[in-house]
Protein backbone atom coordinates (compact mmCIF):
# COMPACT_ATOMS: atom_id res chain seq x y z
CA UNK A 1 0.00 0.00 0.00
CA UNK A 2 1.17 3.27 -1.37
CA UNK A 3 0.25 6.93 0.32
CA UNK A 4 1.42 9.92 -0.89
CA UNK A 5 0.49 13.23 0.28
CA UNK A 6 0.62 16.44 -1.80
CA UNK A 7 2.83 18.74 -0.52
CA UNK A 8 2.30 21.03 2.05
CA UNK A 9 -1.23 20.89 4.34
CA UNK A 10 -4.26 22.95 4.48
CA UNK A 11 -5.51 24.11 7.73
CA UNK A 12 -8.49 23.11 8.02
CA UNK A 13 -11.40 21.40 5.31
CA UNK A 14 -13.62 24.43 3.23
CA UNK A 15 -17.01 22.58 3.56
CA UNK A 16 -18.95 23.88 0.43
CA UNK A 17 -22.90 23.39 0.60
CA UNK A 18 -24.10 21.31 -2.33
CA UNK A 19 -27.51 22.12 -3.52
CA UNK A 20 -30.76 20.60 -2.52
CA UNK A 21 -32.90 19.21 -5.26
CA UNK A 22 -36.26 18.47 -3.70
CA UNK A 23 -37.37 15.76 -6.24
CA UNK A 24 -34.09 13.89 -4.76
CA UNK A 25 -35.38 13.62 -1.04
CA UNK A 26 -38.74 12.20 -1.46
CA UNK A 27 -39.39 8.82 -3.88
CA UNK A 28 -42.36 6.70 -4.01
CA UNK A 29 -42.11 3.24 -5.34
CA UNK A 30 -44.45 -0.15 -5.82
CA UNK A 31 -42.81 -3.49 -6.16
CA UNK A 32 -44.58 -6.91 -7.12
CA UNK A 33 -42.08 -9.47 -5.93
CA UNK A 34 -42.02 -12.73 -8.65
CA UNK A 35 -41.57 -15.25 -5.58
CA UNK A 36 -44.91 -13.56 -4.09
CA UNK A 37 -48.21 -11.83 -4.84
CA UNK A 38 -48.12 -10.17 -2.59
CA UNK A 39 -47.08 -6.12 -3.21
CA UNK A 40 -45.19 -4.09 -1.15
CA UNK A 41 -46.08 -0.05 -1.40
CA UNK A 42 -43.75 2.67 0.69
CA UNK A 43 -42.62 6.47 0.91
CA UNK A 44 -39.04 7.06 1.90
CA UNK A 45 -36.89 9.79 1.98
CA UNK A 46 -34.63 8.75 -0.32
CA UNK A 47 -31.70 10.88 0.94
CA UNK A 48 -31.68 9.80 4.19
CA UNK A 49 -28.59 7.08 6.25
CA UNK A 50 -28.43 6.15 9.81
CA UNK A 51 -25.66 8.04 11.42
CA UNK A 52 -22.73 5.93 11.14
CA UNK A 53 -19.46 7.31 11.75
CA UNK A 54 -18.37 6.61 8.51
CA UNK A 55 -21.02 8.71 7.04
CA UNK A 56 -20.83 11.29 9.36
CA UNK A 57 -17.41 11.68 8.41
CA UNK A 58 -17.52 11.62 4.76
CA UNK A 59 -20.52 14.51 5.22
CA UNK A 60 -18.31 17.29 6.61
CA UNK A 61 -15.29 16.62 4.16
CA UNK A 62 -14.59 19.17 0.97
CA UNK A 63 -17.64 17.69 -1.61
CA UNK A 64 -15.35 18.50 -4.34
CA UNK A 65 -12.52 16.83 -3.55
CA UNK A 66 -11.82 13.28 -5.12
CA UNK A 67 -12.55 10.15 -3.42
CA UNK A 68 -12.12 7.30 -5.97
CA UNK A 69 -9.98 7.62 -9.31
CA UNK A 70 -10.00 4.43 -11.42
CA UNK A 71 -6.41 4.74 -13.12
CA UNK A 72 -7.20 2.64 -16.49
CA UNK A 73 -10.40 4.47 -17.30
CA UNK A 74 -9.75 7.73 -15.78
CA UNK A 75 -13.08 8.30 -14.05
CA UNK A 76 -13.47 10.19 -11.10
CA UNK A 77 -15.75 10.84 -8.48
CA UNK A 78 -16.08 13.35 -6.18
CA UNK A 79 -17.01 13.19 -2.27
CA UNK A 80 -19.98 14.95 -2.70
CA UNK A 81 -21.68 12.06 -4.71
CA UNK A 82 -20.93 9.39 -2.30
CA UNK A 83 -23.63 9.70 0.32
CA UNK A 84 -26.14 10.76 -2.24
CA UNK A 85 -24.97 7.50 -4.20
CA UNK A 86 -24.90 5.40 -1.44
CA UNK A 87 -28.57 6.43 -0.18
CA UNK A 88 -30.14 5.16 -3.54
CA UNK A 89 -28.30 2.35 -3.82
CA UNK A 90 -29.41 1.04 0.08
CA UNK A 91 -32.95 2.60 -1.47
CA UNK A 92 -32.06 -0.24 -4.16
CA UNK A 93 -32.04 -2.66 -1.55
CA UNK A 94 -34.52 -2.18 0.05
CA UNK A 95 -36.97 -2.16 -3.07
CA UNK A 96 -35.31 -5.19 -4.44
CA UNK A 97 -36.15 -7.12 -0.69
CA UNK A 98 -39.49 -5.65 -0.59
CA UNK A 99 -38.82 -4.32 2.86
CA UNK A 100 -37.17 -2.25 4.55
CA UNK A 101 -35.70 -4.22 7.32
CA UNK A 102 -32.85 -5.79 6.33
CA UNK A 103 -31.08 -5.27 9.69
CA UNK A 104 -28.60 -8.03 10.06
CA UNK A 105 -29.03 -9.57 6.70
CA UNK A 106 -25.65 -10.93 4.75
CA UNK A 107 -25.47 -9.18 1.38
CA UNK A 108 -22.59 -11.08 -0.86
CA UNK A 109 -21.05 -9.44 -3.66
CA UNK A 110 -18.63 -9.74 -6.33
CA UNK A 111 -17.08 -6.73 -7.80
CA UNK A 112 -13.64 -5.61 -8.65
CA UNK A 113 -11.77 -2.43 -7.00
CA UNK A 114 -13.71 0.68 -8.24
CA UNK A 115 -15.98 3.04 -6.77
CA UNK A 116 -18.49 0.91 -7.71
CA UNK A 117 -17.47 -1.45 -5.04
CA UNK A 118 -17.74 1.84 -2.76
CA UNK A 119 -20.93 2.86 -3.92
CA UNK A 120 -23.11 1.60 -7.16
CA UNK A 121 -26.81 2.10 -8.11
CA UNK A 122 -28.51 2.72 -11.01
CA UNK A 123 -32.11 4.85 -10.80
CA UNK A 124 -34.68 2.13 -12.37
CA UNK A 125 -38.08 3.34 -13.31
CA UNK A 126 -40.71 1.81 -11.84
CA UNK A 127 -41.86 -0.37 -14.82
CA UNK A 128 -38.39 -1.55 -14.50
CA UNK A 129 -38.41 -2.81 -10.67
CA UNK A 130 -42.35 -3.76 -11.36
CA UNK A 131 -40.59 -6.83 -14.37
CA UNK A 132 -36.97 -7.05 -13.18
CA UNK A 133 -35.80 -7.16 -9.42
CA UNK A 134 -32.31 -7.56 -10.80
CA UNK A 135 -31.85 -4.04 -11.68
CA UNK A 136 -30.32 -3.11 -8.16
CA UNK A 137 -27.45 -2.46 -7.20
CA UNK A 138 -25.61 -1.95 -3.66
CA UNK A 139 -22.22 -2.33 -2.70
CA UNK A 140 -20.10 -2.30 0.53
CA UNK A 141 -21.53 1.54 1.87
CA UNK A 142 -25.16 0.62 0.80
CA UNK A 143 -24.81 -2.37 2.76
CA UNK A 144 -23.77 -0.99 6.03
CA UNK A 145 -26.46 2.16 5.30
CA UNK A 146 -29.12 -0.31 5.10
CA UNK A 147 -27.88 -2.08 8.83
CA UNK A 148 -26.67 -5.24 6.64
CA UNK A 149 -23.79 -6.96 6.88
CA UNK A 150 -21.84 -6.75 3.29
CA UNK A 151 -20.32 -10.64 2.31
CA UNK A 152 -17.23 -9.39 0.14
CA UNK A 153 -16.25 -12.50 -2.20
CA UNK A 154 -12.89 -12.94 -4.42
CA UNK A 155 -13.75 -12.91 -8.06
CA UNK A 156 -10.94 -15.86 -7.99
CA UNK A 157 -12.51 -18.24 -6.07
CA UNK A 158 -13.70 -21.14 -7.65
CA UNK A 159 -17.05 -21.84 -7.64
CA UNK A 160 -17.47 -24.51 -4.91
CA UNK A 161 -15.97 -21.65 -2.57
CA UNK A 162 -17.90 -19.39 -2.98
CA UNK A 163 -20.72 -21.88 -2.73
CA UNK A 164 -19.91 -22.56 0.69
CA UNK A 165 -19.30 -18.67 1.33
CA UNK A 166 -23.20 -17.85 0.15
CA UNK A 167 -24.30 -21.04 2.24
CA UNK A 168 -22.29 -20.51 5.22
CA UNK A 169 -23.33 -16.86 5.62
CA UNK A 170 -27.02 -17.51 4.66
CA UNK A 171 -26.71 -14.49 2.07
CA UNK A 172 -29.78 -13.02 1.32
CA UNK A 173 -28.78 -11.45 -2.35
CA UNK A 174 -25.65 -11.69 -4.49
CA UNK A 175 -24.51 -8.65 -6.11
CA UNK A 176 -22.13 -8.64 -9.25
CA UNK A 177 -20.75 -6.26 -11.65
CA UNK A 178 -21.12 -7.33 -15.28
CA UNK A 179 -17.52 -8.15 -15.24
CA UNK A 180 -18.25 -11.29 -12.96
CA UNK A 181 -22.30 -11.53 -13.64
CA UNK A 182 -21.15 -14.87 -15.35
CA UNK A 183 -18.81 -16.16 -12.60
CA UNK A 184 -22.06 -15.10 -10.22
CA UNK A 185 -24.15 -16.86 -12.58
CA UNK A 186 -21.82 -20.26 -12.39
CA UNK A 187 -22.67 -20.29 -8.48
CA UNK A 188 -25.79 -19.74 -8.76
CA UNK A 189 -26.12 -22.63 -10.60
CA UNK A 190 -24.92 -25.18 -7.90
CA UNK A 191 -26.58 -26.71 -4.83
CA UNK A 192 -27.44 -23.79 -2.79
CA UNK A 193 -29.49 -23.97 0.63
CA UNK A 194 -31.28 -21.12 0.22
CA UNK A 195 -31.19 -19.14 -3.76
CA UNK A 196 -30.11 -15.45 -2.74
CA UNK A 197 -31.81 -12.72 -4.97
CA UNK A 198 -29.30 -12.03 -7.73
CA UNK A 199 -28.50 -8.02 -8.78
CA UNK A 200 -26.33 -7.16 -11.66
CA UNK A 201 -24.28 -4.05 -11.01
CA UNK A 202 -23.80 -1.44 -13.42
CA UNK A 203 -20.54 0.75 -13.61
CA UNK A 204 -21.00 5.12 -12.72
CA UNK A 205 -19.39 6.80 -14.46
CA UNK A 206 -18.88 10.17 -12.25
CA UNK A 207 -19.62 13.64 -12.65
CA UNK A 208 -23.09 12.82 -10.22
CA UNK A 209 -25.42 15.83 -8.67
CA UNK A 210 -23.77 16.22 -5.18
CA UNK A 211 -27.04 15.76 -3.14
CA UNK A 212 -27.73 16.66 0.78
CA UNK A 213 -28.07 13.49 2.83
CA UNK A 214 -29.85 13.45 6.40
CA UNK A 215 -28.26 11.16 8.78
CA UNK A 216 -30.96 10.28 11.39
CA UNK A 217 -30.37 9.24 14.81
CA UNK A 218 -31.08 5.12 14.05
CA UNK A 219 -29.10 2.78 15.86
CA UNK A 220 -26.38 1.08 13.83
CA UNK A 221 -28.32 -1.91 14.17
CA UNK A 222 -26.46 -4.51 12.90
CA UNK A 223 -24.50 -3.13 10.17
CA UNK A 224 -20.99 -4.66 9.72
CA UNK A 225 -18.56 -6.99 7.20
CA UNK A 226 -17.81 -10.64 7.13
CA UNK A 227 -14.63 -11.43 5.93
CA UNK A 228 -14.04 -15.62 5.11
CA UNK A 229 -10.56 -16.74 6.50
CA UNK A 230 -8.08 -19.42 4.61
CA UNK A 231 -9.22 -22.12 5.85
CA UNK A 232 -5.68 -23.53 5.92
CA UNK A 233 -6.87 -26.09 8.35
CA UNK A 234 -10.49 -26.65 8.46
CA UNK A 235 -13.33 -25.14 6.43
CA UNK A 236 -13.39 -21.31 5.92
CA UNK A 237 -14.82 -19.44 9.13
CA UNK A 238 -16.75 -15.92 8.88
CA UNK A 239 -15.39 -13.66 10.68
CA UNK A 240 -17.97 -10.88 11.70
CA UNK A 241 -16.97 -7.43 12.28
CA UNK A 242 -19.26 -5.13 13.34
CA UNK A 243 -19.53 -1.36 12.17
CA UNK A 244 -17.99 -0.40 15.40
CA UNK A 245 -15.11 -3.16 15.57
CA UNK A 246 -14.20 -1.35 11.43
CA UNK A 247 -15.05 2.36 12.73
CA UNK A 248 -12.62 1.44 16.26
CA UNK A 249 -9.82 0.12 13.42
CA UNK A 250 -9.89 3.08 11.32
CA UNK A 251 -9.79 5.22 14.20
CA UNK A 252 -6.51 3.61 15.54
CA UNK A 253 -4.72 3.85 11.59
CA UNK A 254 -5.74 7.69 11.53
CA UNK A 255 -3.58 8.47 14.68
CA UNK A 256 -0.92 5.75 14.09
CA UNK A 257 -0.07 6.26 10.69
CA UNK A 258 -1.76 10.04 10.36
CA UNK A 259 -3.94 9.41 7.26
CA UNK A 260 -5.43 13.00 5.97
CA UNK A 261 -6.88 14.98 3.72
CA UNK A 262 -3.70 15.16 1.37
CA UNK A 263 -3.47 11.23 1.19
CA UNK A 264 -3.04 9.60 -2.36
CA UNK A 265 -3.69 6.50 -1.58
CA UNK A 266 -2.72 3.64 -4.46
CA UNK A 267 -4.56 0.34 -4.14
CA UNK A 268 -3.37 -2.02 -4.92
CA UNK A 269 -4.98 -4.72 -2.95
CA UNK A 270 -7.44 -7.68 -3.20
CA UNK A 271 -10.85 -6.49 -1.47
CA UNK A 272 -12.04 -9.47 0.34
CA UNK A 273 -9.22 -9.29 2.70
CA UNK A 274 -8.75 -6.85 5.94
CA UNK A 275 -6.10 -4.76 4.69
CA UNK A 276 -7.92 -3.73 1.53
CA UNK A 277 -10.99 -2.96 3.03
CA UNK A 278 -10.18 -1.27 6.00
CA UNK A 279 -6.60 -0.33 5.76
CA UNK A 280 -6.82 1.03 2.18
CA UNK A 281 -10.80 1.96 1.65
CA UNK A 282 -12.34 2.58 4.92
CA UNK A 283 -10.07 4.11 6.92
CA UNK A 284 -9.09 6.70 3.88
CA UNK A 285 -13.22 7.65 3.78
CA UNK A 286 -12.74 9.16 7.11
CA UNK A 287 -10.22 11.19 6.28
CA UNK A 288 -11.15 12.65 2.92
CA UNK A 289 -7.90 11.29 1.30
CA UNK A 290 -8.07 10.18 -1.79
CA UNK A 291 -7.99 6.26 -3.43
CA UNK A 292 -6.84 5.57 -6.40
CA UNK A 293 -7.77 1.81 -7.66
CA UNK A 294 -4.67 0.08 -10.06
CA UNK A 295 -5.44 -3.81 -9.78
CA UNK A 296 -4.71 -6.33 -10.21
CA UNK A 297 -0.87 -5.29 -9.23
CA UNK A 298 1.22 -5.30 -11.81
CA UNK A 299 4.94 -4.32 -10.61
CA UNK A 300 5.67 -2.74 -14.50
CA UNK A 301 2.04 -0.86 -14.53
CA UNK A 302 2.82 0.73 -11.08
CA UNK A 303 6.03 1.60 -12.68
CA UNK A 304 4.99 3.50 -15.09
CA UNK A 305 1.53 5.23 -13.46
CA UNK A 306 4.13 6.69 -11.15
CA UNK A 307 5.16 8.80 -14.26
CA UNK A 308 7.86 10.86 -12.97
CA UNK A 309 11.38 9.27 -12.97
CA UNK A 310 10.82 6.16 -10.84
CA UNK A 311 13.47 6.69 -7.96
CA UNK A 312 12.13 10.19 -7.51
CA UNK A 313 8.66 9.46 -7.88
CA UNK A 314 9.22 6.92 -4.72
CA UNK A 315 11.10 9.22 -2.79
CA UNK A 316 10.06 10.34 0.17
CA UNK A 317 9.03 14.11 -1.28
CA UNK A 318 6.45 12.32 -3.46
CA UNK A 319 5.57 9.32 -1.59
CA UNK A 320 5.18 9.72 2.63
CA UNK A 321 4.55 5.64 3.46
CA UNK A 322 5.19 2.54 1.87
CA UNK A 323 4.01 -0.46 3.84
CA UNK A 324 4.62 -3.70 4.45
CA UNK A 325 2.65 -6.52 5.86
CA UNK A 326 0.99 -10.55 5.41
CA UNK A 327 4.62 -12.04 4.86
CA UNK A 328 7.82 -11.44 7.30
CA UNK A 329 9.77 -8.56 4.62
CA UNK A 330 13.55 -9.65 4.10
CA UNK A 331 15.96 -7.71 5.74
CA UNK A 332 17.67 -7.29 2.18
CA UNK A 333 14.50 -6.17 0.64
CA UNK A 334 13.83 -3.54 3.20
CA UNK A 335 17.57 -2.63 2.47
CA UNK A 336 16.95 -2.57 -1.07
CA UNK A 337 13.84 -0.12 -1.36
CA UNK A 338 15.34 2.47 0.78
CA UNK A 339 17.99 2.67 -1.31
CA UNK A 340 15.74 2.87 -4.15
CA UNK A 341 13.97 5.24 -3.11
CA UNK A 342 16.64 7.64 -1.86
CA UNK A 343 15.18 6.72 2.25
CA UNK A 344 11.79 5.48 1.84
CA UNK A 345 11.86 3.07 4.63
CA UNK A 346 9.26 0.41 4.53
CA UNK A 347 7.00 0.16 7.39
CA UNK A 348 6.59 -3.17 8.83
CA UNK A 349 3.09 -4.15 10.70
CA UNK A 350 1.07 -7.40 12.03
CA UNK A 351 -2.48 -7.86 11.16
CA UNK A 352 -5.37 -10.38 10.59
CA UNK A 353 -8.76 -11.01 9.55
CA UNK A 354 -10.43 -11.41 13.36
CA UNK A 355 -8.33 -8.07 14.83
CA UNK A 356 -7.20 -5.68 11.64
CA UNK A 357 -4.18 -4.52 12.79
CA UNK A 358 -2.38 -5.00 15.61
CA UNK A 359 1.19 -3.96 16.15
CA UNK A 360 2.92 -1.30 13.70
CA UNK A 361 5.92 0.12 13.68
CA UNK A 362 6.43 3.66 14.18
CA UNK A 363 6.46 6.42 11.75
CA UNK A 364 9.78 7.86 13.08
CA UNK A 365 12.42 6.44 10.67
CA UNK A 366 13.94 5.03 13.90
CA UNK A 367 10.82 3.16 14.97
CA UNK A 368 11.27 0.97 11.97
CA UNK A 369 13.17 -1.47 13.04
CA UNK A 370 14.60 -5.09 11.09
CA UNK A 371 12.28 -8.32 11.80
CA UNK A 372 9.90 -6.06 14.56
CA UNK A 373 6.19 -5.35 13.71
CA UNK A 374 6.21 -2.14 16.78
CA UNK A 375 4.09 -1.53 19.21
CA UNK A 376 0.42 -2.30 20.32
CA UNK A 377 -1.74 0.28 17.86
CA UNK A 378 -3.84 2.62 19.54
CA UNK A 379 -6.41 1.21 21.23
CA UNK A 380 -5.15 -2.52 21.38
CA UNK A 381 -3.70 -4.25 24.24
CA UNK A 382 -1.49 -6.70 23.81
CA UNK A 383 0.45 -9.52 25.70
CA UNK A 384 2.48 -12.83 25.27
CA UNK A 385 1.24 -16.09 27.30
CA UNK A 386 4.27 -18.38 27.21
CA UNK A 387 3.86 -21.41 24.83
CA UNK A 388 5.35 -24.04 27.71
CA UNK A 389 4.22 -22.63 31.01
CA UNK A 390 0.74 -20.64 29.25
CA UNK A 391 1.55 -18.03 31.54
CA UNK A 392 1.68 -14.71 31.03
CA UNK A 393 4.92 -13.01 30.54
CA UNK A 394 4.90 -9.97 32.16
CA UNK A 395 7.16 -6.70 31.65
CA UNK A 396 10.88 -7.85 32.76
CA UNK A 397 10.18 -11.38 32.08
CA UNK A 398 11.39 -11.94 28.65
CA UNK A 399 13.83 -13.94 30.11
CA UNK A 400 14.44 -17.63 31.23
CA UNK A 401 15.88 -16.63 34.88
CA UNK A 402 17.80 -20.35 34.39
CA UNK A 403 18.57 -20.50 30.58
CA UNK A 404 18.92 -16.91 30.12
CA UNK A 405 16.97 -17.37 26.74
CA UNK A 406 13.68 -15.72 25.17
CA UNK A 407 10.84 -16.86 26.14
CA UNK A 408 8.46 -17.17 23.34
CA UNK A 409 4.97 -16.29 23.98
CA UNK A 410 1.64 -16.50 21.63
CA UNK A 411 0.06 -12.79 21.46
CA UNK A 412 -3.32 -12.42 22.52
CA UNK A 413 -5.19 -8.74 21.67
CA UNK A 414 -8.60 -7.53 23.53
CA UNK A 415 -9.81 -3.60 22.88
CA UNK A 416 -12.81 -2.47 20.62
CA UNK A 417 -10.86 -3.59 17.10
CA UNK A 418 -11.19 -7.15 17.53
CA UNK A 419 -13.85 -8.84 15.73
CA UNK A 420 -17.41 -10.16 17.15
CA UNK A 421 -17.79 -14.10 16.62
CA UNK A 422 -16.95 -16.77 14.82
CA UNK A 423 -20.56 -16.76 12.43
CA UNK A 424 -22.55 -19.68 13.64
CA UNK A 425 -19.86 -21.12 15.10
CA UNK A 426 -20.26 -20.52 18.35
CA UNK A 427 -17.50 -23.53 19.53
CA UNK A 428 -14.54 -22.15 17.58
CA UNK A 429 -15.28 -18.74 18.75
CA UNK A 430 -15.20 -19.88 22.47
CA UNK A 431 -12.08 -21.98 21.95
CA UNK A 432 -10.42 -18.49 20.48
CA UNK A 433 -11.00 -16.47 23.19
CA UNK A 434 -9.65 -16.56 27.07
CA UNK A 435 -11.26 -14.24 29.90
CA UNK A 436 -9.21 -11.90 31.56
CA UNK A 437 -8.31 -12.11 34.96
CA UNK A 438 -8.68 -8.40 35.91
CA UNK A 439 -12.50 -8.96 34.97
CA UNK A 440 -11.79 -6.36 31.93
CA UNK A 441 -12.68 -8.71 29.21
CA UNK A 442 -11.39 -11.53 26.88
CA UNK A 443 -8.00 -11.81 25.05
CA UNK A 444 -8.36 -13.39 21.31
CA UNK A 445 -5.46 -15.90 20.92
CA UNK A 446 -3.84 -15.05 17.66
CA UNK A 447 -2.25 -18.59 16.95
CA UNK A 448 1.15 -16.13 16.36
CA UNK A 449 4.19 -16.05 17.95
CA UNK A 450 6.82 -13.65 19.06
CA UNK A 451 9.39 -12.82 21.73
CA UNK A 452 9.02 -9.48 22.96
CA UNK A 453 12.79 -6.78 23.31
CA UNK A 454 14.05 -3.94 23.18
CA UNK A 455 14.92 -2.14 20.04
CA UNK A 456 17.83 -0.15 19.17
CA UNK A 457 18.71 2.80 21.03
CA UNK A 458 16.92 5.29 19.43
CA UNK A 459 13.42 3.38 18.56
CA UNK A 460 11.08 4.40 20.84
CA UNK A 461 11.76 7.87 21.45
CA UNK A 462 9.88 9.49 18.87
CA UNK A 463 8.66 12.96 20.04
CA UNK A 464 5.69 12.94 17.36
CA UNK A 465 1.79 13.98 18.88
CA UNK A 466 0.36 10.89 17.19
CA UNK A 467 3.56 8.41 18.06
CA UNK A 468 4.29 9.29 21.56
CA UNK A 469 1.14 7.67 23.50
CA UNK A 470 1.87 3.96 21.84
CA UNK A 471 5.14 3.63 20.11
CA UNK A 472 6.87 3.10 23.63
CA UNK A 473 8.98 0.48 25.42
CA UNK A 474 9.95 -2.90 24.02
CA UNK A 475 9.18 -4.10 20.77
CA UNK A 476 7.20 -7.30 19.20
CA UNK A 477 9.82 -9.92 16.73
CA UNK A 478 6.87 -12.32 15.13
CA UNK A 479 8.34 -16.06 15.30
CA UNK A 480 5.74 -17.29 13.22
CA UNK A 481 2.37 -19.03 13.39
CA UNK A 482 2.40 -21.56 16.40
CA UNK A 483 0.84 -24.32 14.06
CA UNK A 484 3.62 -23.77 11.13
CA UNK A 485 6.54 -21.89 11.32
CA UNK A 486 7.37 -22.93 15.16
CA UNK A 487 10.01 -25.80 14.17
CA UNK A 488 10.53 -27.93 17.48
CA UNK A 489 13.23 -29.93 16.71
CA UNK A 490 15.70 -32.17 19.18
CA UNK A 491 13.79 -30.21 22.08
CA UNK A 492 14.75 -26.76 20.24
CA UNK A 493 12.13 -24.00 19.22
CA UNK A 494 13.17 -22.80 15.50
CA UNK A 495 11.20 -19.87 14.20
CA UNK A 496 10.55 -20.32 10.16
CA UNK A 497 10.80 -16.60 10.07
CA UNK A 498 14.36 -16.22 11.49
CA UNK A 499 15.43 -18.93 9.19
CA UNK A 500 13.57 -17.35 6.16
CA UNK A 501 14.72 -14.06 6.51
CA UNK A 502 18.66 -15.20 6.65
CA UNK A 503 18.03 -17.29 3.45
CA UNK A 504 16.78 -14.49 1.78
CA UNK A 505 19.79 -12.38 2.53
CA UNK A 506 21.75 -14.98 0.70
CA UNK A 507 22.36 -14.17 -2.78
CA UNK A 508 21.34 -17.84 -4.60
CA UNK A 509 18.05 -18.03 -3.26
CA UNK A 510 15.12 -15.84 -4.54
CA UNK A 511 12.57 -17.54 -2.80
CA UNK A 512 12.26 -19.67 0.02
CA UNK A 513 9.57 -21.37 2.39
CA UNK A 514 11.19 -23.24 5.46
CA UNK A 515 8.64 -26.07 6.77
CA UNK A 516 8.58 -28.35 10.05
CA UNK A 517 8.80 -32.12 8.59
CA UNK A 518 7.99 -34.93 10.37
CA UNK A 519 11.07 -36.95 12.23
CA UNK A 520 11.04 -39.96 13.52
CA UNK A 521 14.63 -38.91 15.74
CA UNK A 522 14.13 -35.53 16.59
CA UNK A 523 9.95 -34.98 16.46
CA UNK A 524 10.29 -32.45 13.32
CA UNK A 525 13.00 -31.47 11.66
CA UNK A 526 14.44 -28.06 10.01
CA UNK A 527 13.00 -28.21 5.68
CA UNK A 528 13.80 -25.63 3.23
CA UNK A 529 12.14 -25.08 -0.17
CA UNK A 530 13.85 -22.72 -2.12
CA UNK A 531 13.63 -20.99 -5.70
CA UNK A 532 17.04 -20.41 -6.83
CA UNK A 533 18.70 -16.58 -8.09
CA UNK A 534 19.41 -17.95 -11.40
CA UNK A 535 22.01 -14.72 -11.61
CA UNK A 536 23.16 -16.62 -9.36
CA UNK A 537 23.08 -20.05 -9.51
CA UNK A 538 23.41 -20.69 -13.49
CA UNK A 539 23.10 -24.16 -14.00
CA UNK A 540 20.45 -24.29 -11.13
CA UNK A 541 22.20 -26.14 -8.62
CA UNK A 542 22.52 -25.73 -4.85
CA UNK A 543 23.59 -28.75 -2.67
CA UNK A 544 22.66 -28.79 0.48
CA UNK A 545 25.95 -28.74 1.48
CA UNK A 546 26.31 -25.31 -0.28
CA UNK A 547 23.87 -24.03 1.94
CA UNK A 548 24.77 -25.09 5.29
CA UNK A 549 28.26 -23.64 4.58
CA UNK A 550 26.17 -20.11 2.92
CA UNK A 551 24.28 -20.07 6.46
CA UNK A 552 27.32 -21.21 8.84
CA UNK A 553 27.98 -18.02 10.34
CA UNK A 554 24.14 -16.51 10.06
CA UNK A 555 22.53 -19.12 12.47
CA UNK A 556 22.85 -21.70 15.13
CA UNK A 557 23.19 -25.28 14.16
CA UNK A 558 20.18 -26.42 15.00
CA UNK A 559 18.51 -24.02 13.15
CA UNK A 560 20.19 -24.86 9.93
CA UNK A 561 17.54 -27.02 7.50
CA UNK A 562 18.79 -30.69 7.32
CA UNK A 563 16.61 -31.06 4.41
CA UNK A 564 16.75 -29.11 0.94
CA UNK A 565 14.45 -29.04 -2.05
CA UNK A 566 15.20 -26.74 -5.14
CA UNK A 567 11.78 -25.94 -7.19
CA UNK A 568 11.03 -23.47 -9.77
CA UNK A 569 7.56 -22.45 -8.21
CA UNK A 570 6.08 -22.17 -4.83
CA UNK A 571 2.14 -21.94 -4.63
CA UNK A 572 1.05 -18.63 -2.97
CA UNK A 573 -3.07 -16.96 -2.22
CA UNK A 574 -3.98 -13.54 -2.73
CA UNK A 575 -1.98 -11.89 -0.58
CA UNK A 576 1.17 -13.83 -1.13
CA UNK A 577 0.78 -16.21 1.59
CA UNK A 578 2.33 -19.96 1.81
CA UNK A 579 -0.29 -22.54 2.95
CA UNK A 580 2.85 -24.21 4.50
CA UNK A 581 0.80 -27.87 6.19
CA UNK A 582 -0.23 -28.43 2.40
CA UNK A 583 3.27 -27.94 0.92
CA UNK A 584 5.48 -30.14 3.27
CA UNK A 585 3.08 -32.22 2.13
CA UNK A 586 3.51 -31.98 -1.07
CA UNK A 587 7.23 -31.68 -1.03
CA UNK A 588 8.55 -33.78 1.53
CA UNK A 589 6.20 -36.80 2.21
CA UNK A 590 9.50 -39.24 1.26
CA UNK A 591 11.37 -37.77 4.63
CA UNK A 592 8.40 -38.21 6.90
CA UNK A 593 9.52 -40.03 9.93
CA UNK A 594 11.82 -43.13 9.28
CA UNK A 595 14.68 -42.05 7.49
CA UNK A 596 16.17 -41.04 11.31
CA UNK A 597 14.77 -43.94 12.81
Amino acid sequence: MFLARALGRSSGVRIIPAPVSTSSLLHRFRISSSSSSSSFTGFRMVSTLPKLPVFEAISKHDPESTVVIHSKSGRRFQYGELLGDVAKARDRLYESAGREDLDGERIAFLAENSYDYVANFTFPTHRQIHEADSVVQVTLLAILGAKSIAVPMSPAFPASELQYILNHSEALMLLATGKFASKAQEVLKTELDVQPTFLQLDKLQGGGPHEKVTLDKSSPGSAGMMLYTSGTTNRPKGVLIPQAAMTAQARSLIQAWEYAPSDHLLHLLPLHHIHGTINAIFTPLFTGSSIEFLYPFNADAVWKHLQEPAREAISPAHLRLTISGSAALPTPIKRAWADLSKGNILLERFGMTEVGMALSCGLDPNDRVDGSVGWPLPGVEARLVDVDTHQVIEKGQEKDLETGRERVGEIQLRGPTIFAEYWRNEEATKKEFVEGKDGRGSWFKTGDVAVRRPGPEKAGRSEMKTQREWARGDMYFILGRKSADIIKSGGEKVSALEVEREMLSLPQVAEVAVLAVPSGKWGQKVGAVVILDREHCKEGKWSPLEMRRALKERLAGYKIPQVLRVVDHIPRNAMGKINKKVLVKEVFREEFSGDEM
